[in-house]
C-alpha cells in the first residue's frame, strides 16, 4: 500500500512521534493506523511522545568552538539526575557539534542528521526519551563567530569538563594579535560575565525600555526628598551612571583584577597581545532560564499516597 503524507501527518499528530518513525510504522503495517500505532508503542516511541508534556528544566548546558567561532546550547531533562548519564552527556556534546555545524540555526539543528544514526536530531532524541525513561529535548542554541581573533568558551558548574555544565558562556573578541593570549582573555572575560550577568555590552545596546523605567524610578525617589529640579537632574546622571556600572559589560568593574572596568582591561591586555582588542559580542546562557518550574509539593504527594490528605 502507498503511504501517502497525510498518513503519515495524521500518525504524527495522533502519537506526536518524528516524521520519518511514522512513516517506517505505516510501511511496516501496510497503511493501518491502529495496527501503526501498536507498532510505535511497541518500539517505546509513542509512549516517549507522552513523555513530551512533561517540564524539562533540568539537563545541561553544552559549548564548542573552532577558534572563530563557537556555539552554546541547551539540552534538557526532567531529572538532574540524567546530567549524571554518560548517554545524555554525550548527547550535549553532540548537539553542540552538530550546531557549530549549522551556525546556531535551531531548526537547522533539529532537521540536521544525528551523526550515522539514520535519524534527525529531533527524531533520535524522541526515540532517546524511550530508554533514559524521562522528557528530553534540545531547546536552544546560540553561536557567535569573528573575522579575526577567537570566541573564547567558559563552562560553570562543569560536568564534562569544558564542554558541558549549568552555564556557558561565549565571548567574541576581534584582534590580529596572539590568539593563545587572547583566548586567555577570553576566558576571563568569560568568568566575569558568567558571575556577573551583565544585561547587556555597552549602554547603546540596553533596552531603551528598561533604561525609560530605570529613570522613572530615579526620579520618583529623588522627587519624594523635595529636593530641586536642577539638584534632582544632577543626582539621576549620577545615579544612571552608576546604574550603568553595574549592568553594562564594559562599564563593570572586572572581577579579575577588582580595580579596572572590563573596557580598560581589554586595552591594558591589548599591549601584551600585540594589536588591538574589541570585544564585539557575548552570550551567556544559564540552564533552564525562563522555564517555568513545577514546584512539587511531596509532603501533599505522600498524604494523598497514604490517605491522609
Amino acid at each position: 500500500m502507498a503511504i501517502t503524507a497525510s498518513m503519515v501527518k495524521e500518525l504524527r499528530a495522533s502519537t506526536g512521534v518524528g516524521m520519518m518513525d511514522c512513516k517506517t510504522a505505516l510501511k511496516e503495517t501496510d497503511g493501518d493506523m491502529e495496527a501503526a500505532v501498536d507498532w510505535l508503542r511497541k518500539k517505546g516511541l509513542a509512549k516517549a511522545a507522552k513523555k513530551a508534556g512533561r517540564v524539562a528544566a533540568e539537563g545541561l548546558v553544552a559549548v564548542k568552538s573552532s577558534g572563530t567561532a563557537a556555539v552554546v546550547v541547551e539540552v534538557n531533562s526532567e531529572t538532574d539526575f540524567v546530567a549524571l548519564n554518560p548517554e545524555f552527556q554525550k548527547l550535549a556534546a553532540n548537539v553542540a557539534d552538530i550546531a557549530l555545524a549549522n551556525n546556531g540555526d535551531d531548526a537547522a539543528i533539529k532537521a540536521a542528521a544525528y551523526l550515522d544514526s539514520g535519524k534527525t536530531v529531533e527524531e533520535f532524541i524522541t526515540a532517546l526519551v524511550a530508554s533514559i525513561g524521562e522528557n528530553l529535548s534540545f531547546r536552544r542554541a546560540t553561536a557567535l563567530s569573528v573575522d579575526n581573533g577567537v570566541v573564547a568558551t567558559y563552562v560553570h558548574n562543569s560536568v564534562v569538563a569544558g564542554v558541558a555544565g549549568k552555564l556557558g558562556v561565549l565571548v567574541a573578541l576581534e584582534s590580529t594579535g596572539d590568539a593563545d593570549k587572547l583566548n586567555a582573555l577570553g576566558k576571563q572575560i568569560a568568568m566575569h560575565i558568567a558571575a556577573t550577568n551583565p544585561a547587556s555590552l555597552d549602554i547603546s545596546d540596553l533596552d531603551p525600555a528598561v533604561v525609560e523605567r530605570e529613570k522613572n524610578v530615579l526620579v520618583e525617589t529623588a522627587r519624594a526628598s523635595g529636593k530641586p529640579d536642577n539638584i534632582i537632574e544632577k543626582m539621576i546622571e549620577g545615579r544612571m551612571r552608576k546604574y550603568y556600572q553595574e549592568v553594562v559589560l564594559l562599564q563593570q568593574t572586572f572581577v579579575i583584577d577588582g580595580e579596572n572596568t572590563v573596557e580598560k582591561a581589554i586595552q591594558i591586555a591589548a599591549k601584551d597581545i600585540g594589536a588591538d582588542v574589541k570585544l564585539t559580542g557575548f552570550v551567556r546562557m544559564e540552564l533552564g532560564a525562563g522555564i517555568e518550574k513545577k514546584e512539587e509539593d511531596f509532603a501533599a504527594e505522600v498524604a494523598a499516597a497514604t490517605g491522609q490528605a
